[in-house]
């Protein structure tokens, strides 16, 4: 999405005014004292705010004139509530903001439904955990947050689990040279068994015709259900080789089964 020349919701972002800090501070100035006119202006200077967030959230599939009016709920709530006392740039307040807004509009819009008093519960416990940074200035234990909401501390641990963002099993974790690794790569399967598999003639057909490491990197992945970290680290090779030697395998065996 380019900055300079962009119309969403019918804004046309390259005639959005831009503001040195000093007029900026001077329009705050103005709206705390309810120039209704200097808060306008304020808004409309600072939607660019709003664009460079939702770049972040283009990859989910929503409108991104949806996005952007969300946007802008999270910049009006953060322009009533900024406090020129701190001495912190606006924008450095309102992004933050910003992205919460549309964090939880995305939650709410989920086609994983979360019921409203888990979510509530879920919100009173971050609220409680801010209050508790800013009195004791450490991160508190779920303990606490759950003694201060008198619930148990099961109830907070699934309320704030329902409200992480879902994700899919080949979203990639990182690169190593070059192969990505994937979320399904790490993850260990328990009921992985060698019985099932080794019954399986034309399996075993197929493993006899890989070389000794090949065999050992799918009886380590498959039969014991072992993560390619897991894999890489017994065998001593890194986790790239492991999946690629996995692929490879994995290709050849299925001309025999």
């Amino acid at each position: 999405m380019a900055m300079n020349k962009v119309e969403i919701c019918g804004v046309d972002t390259s005639t959005l005014p831009k503001f040195t800090y000093k007029e900026s501070m001077a329009l705050l100035e103005r709206v705390k004292e309810g120039d209704e006119e200097a808060r306008n202006e304020f808004l409309n200077g600072n939607l660019r705010l709003v664009l460079s967030v939702i770049k972040r959230f283009s990859g989910r599939g929503e409108p991104p004139d949806d996005l952007f009016q969300v946007g802008c709920i999270g910049l009006i709530k953060a322009l009533e509530n900024f406090d020129m006392s701190h001495n912190v740039r606006f924008s450095t307040y309102a992004v933050p903001m910003i992205i919460g807004e549309i964090r939880r509009y995305l939650r709410d819009n989920s086609a994983i439904r979360v019921s409203r008093s888990m979510r509530d519960t879920a919100y009173h416990a971050l609220r409680v955990r801010n209050q508790l940074i800013d009195e004791t200035g450490t991160e508190p234990r779920l303990e606490d947050i759950a003694k201060a909401l008198e619930l148990p501390v099961s109830e907070i641990v699934f309320a704030l689990d329902a409200l992480a963002d879902p994700i899919s099993l080949q979203e990639p974790v990182f690169r190593d040279d070059g192969d990505a690794v994937f979320i399904c790569d790490q993850i260990s399967d328990e009921s992985a068994n060698c019985d099932r598999w080794l019954d399986n003639i034309a399996i075993e057909d197929g493993l006899s015709r890989l070389s000794d490491r090949e065999q050992r990197i799918i009886k380590l992945r498959f039969f014991r259900g072992k993560t390619q970290t897991e894999v890489a680290n017994e065998i001593g090779i890194s986790q790239a080789q492991v999946s690629r030697l996995e692929k490879s395998a994995l290709t050849r065996m299925r001309k025999y089964v």
